[in-house]
């Protein structure tokens, strides 16, 4: 029975993400969905990448937690529209899923963008298990963390065309190898492309940027 039921939560969450995946494409919107641990980073590249857009791509933030709306309020400066989902009003789930992200796309005016960037609640399990129908899939992985990561988490790291190793300023400072921590995302996704980024200094930001406009272009 148990597994009945998972397989019809999973089920229902699939078909409200391939309703979503339609109307980003109608729109030509690329959709992002930013995955990792608490901590690692996701808003401080949000806040850097919403930085280096301006005025160039329309962007929006939907942004999940289970609590709060920190996060929020810190990118609120760039004034792009923002929805926030808080999870808490669903039971406090670790993750965000396919009908939560629906109702945030209601609030926002899609001929008005480019880009829909998800900021997932933070874990490095749950979120990797349900389709957002977003057009990239990306996981972050901090200096902070530890090389083994990609290893103990495969699913996370497997389902994620990207990731990004964050943090880097700290590589002087800190016992992680970040050749190592890339070294295990390829062993349980060999095609995974790997960035290495710090919001702080700007390092990478522009890789990451010029991937973003690579992706949309593909939309157009």
């Amino acid at each position: 029975m148990e597994i009945k039921i998972v397989k019809k939560i999973l089920e229902k969450n699939d078909a409200a993400a391939g309703e979503l995946r339609v109307l980003f494409a109608q729109n030509k919107i690329l959709s992002v969905n930013l995955m990792s641990s608490p901590g690692s980073g996701k808003t401080a590249l949000l806040d850097r990448t919403l930085e280096m857009l301006a005025g160039d791509l329309r962007c929006a933030v939907i942004e999940g937690d289970i609590a709060t709306t920190l996060d929020a309020e810190r990118l609120a400066r760039h004034n792009a529209p923002l929805v926030q989902v808080n999870t808490d009003t669903f039971g406090g789930d670790c993750h965000l899923e396919a009908n939560m992200i629906a109702g945030a796309v209601e609030q926002l005016d899609l001929d008005a963008l480019d880009i829909v960037f998800i900021e997932n609640v933070g874990n490095l399990v749950c979120p990797a298990e349900f389709d957002l129908g977003e057009d990239m899939k990306v996981s972050l992985l901090s200096a902070t963390e530890g090389e083994d990561k990609p290893l103990k988490y495969p699913l996370m790291f497997r389902v994620c065309g990207t990731a990004i190793i964050t943090k880097c300023d700290l590589l002087g400072v800190l016992d992680f190898d970040a050749a190592e921590a890339a070294d295990n995302v390829r062993k349980v996704n060999p095609d995974a492309r790997i960035l290495q980024t710090s919001a702080k200094t700007g390092q990478g930001m522009h890789e990451w940027i010029a991937l973003l406009k690579e992706r949309l272009g593909e939309k157009q």
